[in-house]
């Protein structure tokens, strides 16, 4: 979830190269999805399984719509208010097909089956706000925007483990102002967390955590920012979707495109999406064969206006 207005980009100019994600929809796909026609849903997180379901969160009821990435319309999955579940934000899924869901300020961590079947409820410390997550083999990881903490719950085969305050704010480099985006290598040995900051320019950061070590140190982010909402890694590829000023006194929002040296220290934004007006504020972003896709959140828009929809990324090509 992106916390209004959260950063300044540090630089607006950037160099365009070939990054490798064609913006045209496979043949089947369609290039605009409705999430739901009802007021005030306001989606946020998304997810897109290799078997092609789409899953997208509401951040104001907490409801969790799925669909087919060969369908236009998702349908309501997990009803809005289930099982305590007010809000949710981040969403993934793992190896098993359990469906992952942050429960925002709920500061809850909420489990299913792919049948939609309440496997596990973790709670987190009260006033935690749980915003992004990613699950590797051996565990699952929370960022908390309130507090400034990454919480883990250990993963051993069907168990899941309780949530632990695992990095807090006295462990990062500096003290955190909105922890959000989070994603992980293919390794499962390093973490990137993205920091929007206090909202002046320049306190946006991105972290690189070594999930062996449990340390934390600051990425070297050259051309742009990559304190983003949504992260998404593929390869050496690291997009984030990030705010910043249109030169009108207001906002836009865009997918940064960063390239990761080996060691994932430095980081050299290379491209930039077409940007998004304030009142559609793209959120989080998937994959799906070679595209990107972005959830239109309408977080900052005056009067939230259905459909609540999920796009393709413009201008990534």
């Amino acid at each position: 979830m992106t916390t209004p207005l959260a950063a300044a980009a540090a630089a607006l100019s950037l160099l365009v190269v070939a990054v490798g994600h064609p913006v045209d929809a496979p043949a089947g796909r369609p290039d605009t999805y409705v999430v739901s026609r009802e007021a005030g849903v306001r989606p946020e997180g998304i997810t897109v399984t290799a078997e092609g379901v789409m899953y997208v969160t509401s951040v104001t009821s907490g409801a969790v719509y799925r669909g087919d990435i060969r369908e236009p319309v998702l349908r309501p999955f997990l009803p809005a208010g289930s099982h305590g579940r007010t809000s949710a934000a981040g969403v993934h899924t793992d190896r098993r097909g359990r469906l992952f869901v942050a429960g925002w300020d709920t500061g809850t961590l909420f489990v299913y089956s792919p049948s939609g079947l309440l496997l596990a409820r973790r709670v987190a410390l009260a006033g935690a706000a749980l915003n992004d997550l990613v699950v590797t083999n051996e565990a699952v990881y929370v960022t908390d925007s309130a507090t400034g903490t990454v919480w883990r719950a250990a993963l051993d085969g069907a168990a899941v483990g309780d949530l632990t305050p695992w990095l807090t704010a006295h462990d990062l480099p500096a003290a955190p102002g909105f922890l959000n985006g989070i994603v992980a290598t293919a390794d499962g040995r390093l973490a990137l967390v993205a920091d929007q900051g206090t909202g002046d320019p320049g306190s946006e950061r991105l972290y690189r955590v070594d999930l062996r070590r449990r340390t934390a140190t600051v990425v070297e982010v050259r051309g742009g920012q990559m304190g983003a909402d949504g992260l998404l890694l593929h390869g050496d590829r690291l997009y984030g979707v990030v705010n910043f000023p249109d030169g009108r006194g207001g906002w836009h929002f865009a997918v940064n495109v960063a390239i990761l040296d080996a060691d994932r220290r430095a980081a050299r934004v290379v491209a930039r999406s077409q940007p998004a007006p304030l009142e559609q504020s793209p959120t989080t972003l998937a994959r799906d064969a070679g595209r990107l896709l972005w959830v239109n959140s309408q977080l900052n828009a005056a009067v939230p206006t259905p459909p609540f929809t999920v796009t393709e990324v413009p201008g990534l090509d």
